[in-house]
């Protein structure tokens, strides 16, 4: 992890594009961290598009979506992969947040999670609504992921 996103600090600014459905169609837009000011925000790096793991994270996190929006919180999904592979996997599994391309991996780097081989390592940071990193979880091998109920549970507790 960098100094600049250590536990209590300030997230620096960053823009992605991706998109998101709605009412079934797959919006593209450029997504701004400063635009979530206000809000808590859930960061969830994942390495790969229809991946089995990848796959059953997104899938889990989209079917709980109303438990984060009880909260007042966003969800995005980051990536590597390119807003197109990200459509495919949205329509594919109908997923309701917005997925973010992180082709060149200079957001995971930012957060210390750009890894050989995979990409980027099995992450999630909480973001609290004054734009400071709250919580952070990084797998080792990534084979699992932090539960719907383990994450609504940190941002309870903002």
């Amino acid at each position: 992890m960098t100094p600049s996103t250590a536990l209590g600090r300030p997230v620096p600014e960053f823009s992605l594009p991706g998109g998101r459905l709605k009412d079934g169609e797959f919006v593209r837009g450029d997504y701004e961290l400063s635009s979530q000011r206000g809000r808590p925000l859930v960061l969830a790096f994942y390495p790969g598009d229809n991946t089995t793991v990848c796959t059953k994270q997104l899938c889990s996190y989209s079917s709980g979506f109303e438990a984060f929006e009880a909260l007042g919180a966003d969800v995005w999904g980051i990536s590597p992969q390119d807003v197109d592979s990200h459509e495919s996997f949205a329509q594919a599994h109908g997923l309701r947040m917005p997925l973010l391309a992180d082709t060149d991996r200079a957001v995971a780097r930012m957060f210390g999670i750009a890894a050989p081989g995979i990409g980027v390592r099995r992450s999630v940071f909480l973001i609290a609504p004054d734009g400071t990193l709250h919580w952070k979880h990084v797998a080792l091998l990534g084979a699992t992921y932090q539960s719907l109920d383990k994450l609504t549970e940190r941002l309870a507790a903002l």
